[in-house]
């Protein structure tokens, strides 16, 4: 068990970039220990060294290979005396366009470490996790999540699964004392939407609304809060509301996008 005194920790896969590196840099500036782990070891490299060894340890890690993930979850334990206040499942990957216009092994690849990666890792940290009082796990997830959307079917479905995942272990590992959570915004200004060749109706219309920063921010409030679903705009509480009441609808503008 852990010291009173002892550092609150954060685990972030999918570091190296985006809403795990921009969550990675907020966690650390303000006091927390922070676990870097993504399969760029390079930039993981750029943002250990911009946060500090005193503050972080990194390691490559593919999220979808269980050993690896093993092993990097003992030596984060090595530094946080086996507690984790936040295991943050951030790693994933997308692919715009036509269902059946991208590759079929691009598309299992999505399932694989959206959902694969987020299974493995809930797993393999609950010894820790337990160790920890107070302890929570916040999955990524997305406003995709509300409602199938066109032109993302299996990043969409891959969020779902997540979105379901989250609701049962909130209820489930109430006996442990630990928390479950999700952050489902909209599109962020990062490189995995921003590399993407094909524009979505659905981008279009909401924009790029969130930077990798703002979701940070919302990152923090759902390790501090007991809310089950949280994002970043009033905009995604509506898709939710407008998915319950009026699916016909919603179904209707989304057509309209492609």
């Amino acid at each position: 068990m852990r010291n009173g005194n002892q550092q609150k920790s954060i685990l972030i896969t999918g570091a190296a970039s985006g809403i795990g590196r921009a969550t990675a840099l907020l966690f650390a500036e303000r006091g927390w220990f922070v676990g870097l782990f993504d399969v760029n070891e390079k930039e993981l490299r750029v943002v250990a060294e911009t946060i500090g060894e005193s503050s972080c340890r990194y390691q490559a890690l593919d999220v979808t290979d269980p050993v690896r993930y093993e092993h990097a979850i003992k030596y984060f334990g090595e530094y946080t005396g086996r507690t984790m206040d936040v295991l943050f499942n951030c790693a994933g990957i997308t692919s715009h366009g036509p269902f059946e216009a991208v590759a079929l092994d691009h598309l299992l690849k999505i399932i694989n470490i959206n959902v694969n990666g987020t299974i493995i890792g809930i797993y393999l940290s609950m010894e820790l996790l337990r160790n920890t009082p107070g302890a929570r796990i916040i999955n990524m997830s997305s406003a995709s999540a509300f409602y199938g959307t066109p032109d993302l079917a299996v990043y969409s479905a891959s969020k779902f699964a997540i979105r379901g995942l989250t609701e049962a272990l909130n209820i489930e590992c109430q006996r442990h004392g630990i928390s479950v959570s999700d952050i489902m915004p909209l599109y962020v200004d990062t490189p995995m939407v921003a590399n993407q060749a094909y524009r979505l109706g659905s981008q279009r219309l909401f924009g790029t609304s969130h930077t990798a920063s703002q979701v940070a921010e919302v990152v923090w409030k759902a390790a501090q809060g007991s809310r089950i679903h949280w994002s970043p705009t009033f905009t995604v509480t509506m898709i939710d509301a407008l998915s319950r009441l009026f699916p016909l609808v919603q179904r209707a503008v989304l057509r309209t996008m492609l």
